[in-house]
């Protein structure tokens, strides 16, 4: 390989899988001499890349850490998936992450060959942030980023598509969906789209996608789903939102007190002050909906529905009437409990 510059470019590849690869490997995957190897590690070393020596008969070379950023060398995949993690860190809550996440995506974009920029374009038209999802703790899913790309292209076109889908006890089946829009939430993918099969809007988890294969034929023109909003969409599937009664509720606690309270599944926190949050939520019935927020241990006020700021009064009116009827037994041993003051508040009711 006589040219100098690309044959650096194969040899920082080489280097850039993270093993130690031996002088003689490299010289014969470069079609040269080991000592042209030794030249061109030099050459690295120049450019700023810490290319390390290990000194013996079978030492070999290995890319290190080095104290400054070098450029790098990034595969069709590797440059998709950076692109698309710098995409939603560029529409984060955090301030200084999300400003230096778009200077790095337009750094990025920038050089970019047309059909991954294409890609990255599709990925970013097609795709809403949700915050505040409460999907639980633990490991977030691994998404393929190809499934992700061919999602949202399917999505950027209006075009119907066919996938494998697993639900969430495994069991697969074959899907032909038009899709709406992708939305991202706390490190998970969801698909919207209208479900051809069953005649119905549906949420689909991307990391349950295999093989997404765009059909060539045209989604149904102006066909929306019934929250023309796709990240409430998916929050009212996701969550409880879709139930009988449902409720929106001020919590009386920091935004991560109220998150480690909560279970899964139990709706969308928005942040309102530094001491209090949003709780969008719903059930089947007044009684569960209402115990569960009186379980949480935090004063908290219901604004809707109605019904359930009634049943909140009249329930709430018996257990008062209760506890002043009732006297601990002898010894028992008993305290009072007292529950924490909160600021006054104009609301529909309060506990």
């Amino acid at each position: 390989m006589s040219d100098t510059p690309a044959r650096l470019l194969k040899l920082l590849t080489l280097l850039q899988t993270g093993r130690e690869r031996t002088g003689t490997e490299l010289a014969e995957r470069l079609g040269v001499s080991p000592r042209t190897v030794r030249r061109d590690i030099d050459r690295l070393r120049g450019l700023g890349y810490p290319v390390d020596a290990a000194i013996g008969a079978v030492g070999g070379y290995r890319l290190a850490s080095g104290t400054a950023m070098p450029p790098l060398l990034l595969d069709d995949e590797e440059a998709v998936a950076i692109a698309v993690g710098l995409h939603a860190a560029a529409g984060g809550t955090v301030a200084d992450v999300a400003e230096t996440s778009v200077r790095a995506l337009a750094k990025l974009e920038q050089v970019l060959p047309a059909r991954l920029r294409d890609r990255v374009t599709a990925l970013q038209e097609a795709t809403v942030p949700l915050y505040g999802l409460l999907t639980g703790a633990g490991e977030a899913p691994v998404t393929d980023p190809a499934v992700l790309t061919a999602l949202a292209t399917a999505c950027r076109r209006s075009e119907r598509v066919r996938f494998g889908y697993a639900a969430a006890d495994g069991t697969p089946s074959r899907r032909h969906a038009e899709p709406y829009l992708l939305v991202s939430a706390d490190q998970r993918w969801y698909l919207v789209a209208y479900d051809l099969d069953r005649a119905d809007w549906r949420t689909f988890r991307a990391d349950r996608v295999d093989g997404p294969r765009l059909t060539g034929a045209r989604c149904v023109p102006d066909r929306r789903p019934p929250t023309p909003d796709a990240a409430a969409f998916v929050a009212e599937s996701v969550t409880s939102h879709r139930a009988r009664h449902r409720a929106l509720v001020t919590l009386h606690t920091t935004l991560e007190d109220a998150t480690a309270r909560l279970p899964a599944g139990t709706g969308l926190l928005e942040p309102l002050t530094p001491d209090s949050c949003l709780l969008r939520t719903g059930g089947d019935a007044l009684d569960w909906l209402a115990f569960r927020l009186g379980l949480l241990g935090v004063p908290f006020e219901v604004h809707e529905p109605p019904e359930l700021i009634a049943y909140l009064h009249d329930v709430g009116g018996r257990l008062l009437a209760a506890a002043r009827r009732s006297t601990p037994p002898p010894d028992s041993g008993a305290q009072a409990l007292s529950a924490p003051a909160s600021p006054n508040r104009t609301s529909s009711t309060r506990t």
